[in-house]
């Protein structure tokens, strides 16, 4: 595609690309938006380098593309109910992210995406990983997608924000505040192959974090295909890897994309916000 108000330069061969030519800060026209969704679209997750960007100003941002979510399970930064302030101080060992997942799968409207901005980045380390899920699904063998196509997969929040979940029982240090409640356990159904609302195309729709099972099948019997299906997710030539720098920011494709922040900067401060933009519920 052709870009008039943007510059647009892939940065791997399964999705990603890095985008110039525009300042997030300022009211952009809506020609500059329409094509900033474009490149979404095309490469599912887009990233921004060199913005300086208020809390107001990436909630004005956020808004362009959609009404705003807030986490039920998180606390949200002081003063701005739909901006997650995402923190690891040194002294901590756990993240916030970490391990593969599609951002709340288990609401009936999972998010369209987020924009994750960059305030305090480690020396090293504290990057993040991206994974094509059109490419997932595509991949698989014609009978595979036969089958997955009539199947139904149970989303949950339990696993990381229940009552009795893992991170609930850490007593160690934790700069961010979890709400962990019976709520966390409900549960909602999605297909397993996900058709994206804008482009027709097909995407495994399953992760790690919150797909708890298939439909009337226990997790026992769910476990060998679901954990099959989760390592294809994320094989490497379906990925990109993005460096943070300060004042960079990523927004994301959730209809078609998983993510995960990467753990390996222990000693150091790592400060992001992120503003989630409602999506639609999976088809």
């Amino acid at each position: 595609m052709d870009y008039e108000t943007i510059s647009v330069a892939p940065i791997a061969g399964g999705l990603g690309a890095e985008v110039g030519g525009v300042d997030l800060s300022r009211d952009l026209p809506n020609a500059t938006i329409g094509e900033i969704r474009a490149a979404l679209l095309e490469h599912l997750v887009i990233f921004f380098r060199d913005q300086h960007l208020t809390p107001e100003q990436h909630l004005a941002l956020g808004r362009r593309f959609g009404a705003l979510q807030v986490h039920d399970f998180v606390e949200a930064m002081a003063g701005y109910p739909e901006i997650l302030e995402v923190r690891k101080e040194p002294e901590e060992t756990r993240n916030f992210g970490g391990g593969w997942h599609t951002d709340v799968s288990y609401l009936e409207r999972p998010s369209l995406g987020s924009l994750l901005y960059a305030l305090e980045v480690p020396a090293y380390g504290g990057d993040t990983l991206f994974a094509n899920q059109y490419l997932a699904y595509e991949t698989l063998s014609p009978g595979m997608q036969r089958m997955l196509d009539g199947i139904t997969a149970i989303h949950s929040a339990r696993r990381p924000y229940g009552v009795n979940s893992a991170r609930a029982q850490e007593y160690g240090p934790s700069s961010m505040r979890f709400n962990f409640s019976q709520k966390a356990h409900d549960e909602i159904e999605h297909p397993v192959v996900r058709t994206h609302g804008e482009t027709g195309r097909k995407a495994l729709y399953v992760n790690r974090t919150f797909t708890i099972r298939f439909k009337d099948m226990t997790e026992a019997e769910s476990a060998p295909l679901l954990h099959y299906l989760c390592d294809h997710a994320v094989r490497p030539e379906f990925t990109c890897r993005f460096r943070w720098r300060a004042n960079s920011l990523a927004f994301w494709d959730n209809r078609a994309v998983q993510h995960n922040a990467v753990n390996d900067y222990h000693g150091q401060r790592r400060v992001m916000h992120r503003v989630t933009i409602e999506g639609e519920r999976p088809a």
